[in-house]
Order: structure tokens, then sequence, then C-alpha cells
């Protein structure tokens, strides 16, 4: 599978969420954009990690997303 080479493993800390139900909020959004592959929200460490083509979904648009769900986000390192 060539497309998993050009994959980028971005990961982000959200900031806001209060509840499991905002999870899936902010997955729903990250999901829509075009690009991404795979999201995971960690709801206790605010953590969130996406798996998404560059080219097509910048951490950006990844941080706007969050952001259109109604939270804050950066971008980590770990």
């Amino acid at each position: 599978m060539t497309n998993a080479a050009a994959s980028t493993h971005t990961l982000l800390r959200a900031e806001g969420f209060s509840c499991p139900s905002c999870v899936g909020k902010i997955e729903k959004q990250l999901g829509r954009l075009d690009g991404v592959e795979h999201v995971t929200v960690h709801f206790a460490s605010g953590r969130v990690e996406i798996d998404h083509d560059a080219t097509r979904a910048s951490v950006d648009d990844l941080i706007a997303a969050v952001a259109k769900a109604g939270y804050t986000s950066k971008a980590s390192a770990f």
C-alpha cells in the first residue's frame, strides 16, 4: 500500500472538553477533512492523534477542524 508511505502522524493537544461525547465531536470534524485517514482522541490526556496526508490536510487544517468542533488545540511533540 503506497498511500501509507505518504501518511503523516500528527499529535495535537486539545483543551476544553469535559465529557466523553466531546471526543466524538472532535473525531467527527477531523474525519471530514480530505486526506485524514485515522483519528484517535484520548479523553483523559487531551491528546489527539491523526494519521493524514499532509499535502491534503495540513496541521493548520487539523487545528481549524478541532476549533470548528468548539475546542482549542495546538501541535504537540508528544
